[in-house]
């Protein structure tokens, strides 16, 4: 159990001003990361687990892919994880970690996952129940699974069409009691012309009275990732696709849609740079504590980290000495470029700046790109660069990684690492990190609709500066999580609180103890 200390907001008389920044200078031309919090005393240290096996397996169809889903299915407060299957049939591995202790996993693998070609799994309430159901990616028809409560599920009738999906994101718009679905969809299986340049088109599917209604987005350049995100903070997310250069090659590009009544795609017009890459998977943070969430963009070649500018959807790379780009293996003489899959933040000792891990991994056997290509964790410096940790935390793994979730399992306030791995096993490390820094984990709950509060900000006020997050269902390669939101906290033995549950306004601050889960209802 969590031993989480359930507290609900109510009217506080703490004031809403920020309080005064700290830190030190920043890297010269760089973005100015979050300097402040208890300095770094000992190296993260992970050390592997023994889980039940699963091979993410496949032939060409399944190269891309290999998502992993992290959820509560059971409703005993401990995470447990879904994972895709390729050719094998997914797995779920029920969590059976005691609080602080070692974590474990039993295969406890339910009828309705016995599925085959299947590319991605997101965890998301869709039917207001309270119980998390799975939206579960593949080649052919998606599903839908009601969840039952039990880590059992039941399938929900959704006619997506027989696509190749490769991505998916949901939020709830407003004024609607059911989410907004869109799938992503990489090459088109029915293109006599394929597969080079025959990127299918994605879908997006809105609730109405009659049911739902589908929408196509078009042009399509083969998506490896989509993302609801609220990346102007004006309470309503526009939907921003990455996309793999490696099929469309001539026109396409990265995508960012306007959610109007007719979406719409954004253009220079609208202060829309265009970006060019082979994408794999997209992570947003506030990294600077400036208000506005970088992009984090896995790809074939450097990583790319890029910083909003001005008032519009306008985005620029950080320098190459931000050390994001994380280009090439960093073990080994394999000087071939790196391929980047899924990217999660988060802040491994709990400095109170958030860190960056990359799964990384070759496609299959691309000649021009590494083969022994060890997954990064690059650790954020009081100097606002980052430095690679990932062979001395010991997660330096050269398997084809695909999917992965930075997740505290054990309840001991540290944040610990599942990959899922292209015909190779699922691996699971135990965060064991000594002198790590205080925490806080903040989870939303509410009965009725969009329970999660999907959609929602929180910040937290650690003394120095602020840290926001907003939750979401999307983004990262073929796979989510769905839990309390974890924040590094450095020596503050307190903090302030506060949520803008989506489409409301903002809650007063209030302030709170530390090294506990929060639960906060509307």
């Amino acid at each position: 159990m969590f031993d989480a200390v359930r507290r609900f907001f109510k009217k506080s008389d703490v004031g809403r001003g920020r309080r005064a920044r700290r830190g030190g200078d920043c890297v010269a031309s760089a973005v100015c990361l979050f300097l402040s919090g208890a300095a770094l005393a000992d190296t993260p240290q992970f050390t592997p687990l023994d889980v039940p096996n699963h091979v993410y397996d496949g032939g060409w169809e399944h190269f891309v892919g290999g998502g992993l889903a992290v959820l509560d299915c059971n409703g005993d407060t401990r995470p447990d994880l879904v994972a895709a299957g390729g050719s094998n049939p997914p797995i779920l591995l029920r969590n059976t970690s005691v609080p602080h202790g070692t974590v474990s996993f039993e295969d406890a693998t339910p009828e309705a996952l016995d599925l085959v070609a299947t590319t991605g799994v997101y965890p998301l309430d869709f039917d207001n129940d309270g119980q998390m159901d799975l939206v579960v990616l593949r080649v052919g028809p998606d599903r839908l699974l009601k969840g039952k409560g039990n880590c059992d599920f039941a399938p929900v009738p959704f006619g997506t069409g027989d696509h190749w999906s490769t991505a998916f994101s949901a939020t709830w718009e407003a004024g609607q009691d059911l989410p907004t679905f869109a799938f992503g969809h990489y090459v088109d299986r029915a293109d006599p012309e394929g597969p080079f340049e025959a990127c299918d088109t994605n879908a997006l599917w809105r609730p109405s009275p009659s049911g739902y209604n589908q929408t196509t987005l078009a042009p399509g350049h083969c998506a490896l990732s989509i993302l609801f995100t609220d990346w102007s903070r004006t309470g309503s997310a526009d939907l921003r696709v990455s996309n793999d250069r490696h099929y469309y090659v001539r026109d396409g590009q990265e995508q960012l849609w306007a959610m109007d009544a007719t979406p719409r795609l954004f253009t220079e017009r609208d202060g829309w740079a265009r970006h060019m890459l082979w994408g794999m998977g997209i992570a947003t943070r506030d990294l600077d504590r400036d208000g506005r969430d970088e992009v984090f963009l896995s790809s074939m070649g450097d990583q790319r980290l890029m910083r909003r500018t001005g008032a519009k959807p306008s985005f620029t790379d950080v320098p190459f000495a931000m050390g994001t780009a994380a280009q090439r293996p960093y073990l080994g003489d394999d000087g071939r470029p790196s391929t980047g899959w899924h990217i999660a933040f988060g802040d491994v000792t709990n400095d109170g700046r958030d860190d960056v891990f990359i799964a990384k991994g070759n496609v299959q056997q691309m000649p021009g790109n590494a083969m022994e290509d060890p997954n990064n964790l690059l650790i954020s410096q009081q100097d606002g660069t980052f430095s690679e940790a990932g062979d001395i935390a010991g997660i330096a793994s050269v398997h084809r990684a695909r999917g992965a979730a930075l997740v505290d399992f054990n309840a001991d306030g540290l944040l610990d690492l599942a990959v899922v791995n292209r015909r190779a096993p699922l691996e699971v490390w135990q965060n064991t990190s000594a002198q790590t820094g205080h925490w806080l984990a903040v989870a939303l709950e509410r009965s009725g609709v969009n329970a999660q509060g999907v959609g929602a900000w929180i910040e937290v006020d650690d003394g120095s500066s602020i840290q926001a997050r907003e939750v979401t269902v999307g983004g990262g390669h073929a796979g989510g999580v769905s839990g309390p939101q974890h924040f590094g906290l450095g020596d503050a033995d307190t903090a302030r609180v506060r949520v803008r549950w989506p489409h409301a306004a903002w809650s007063e601050w209030r302030t709170v103890g530390v090294d506990q889960v929060l639960v906060v209802g509307e």
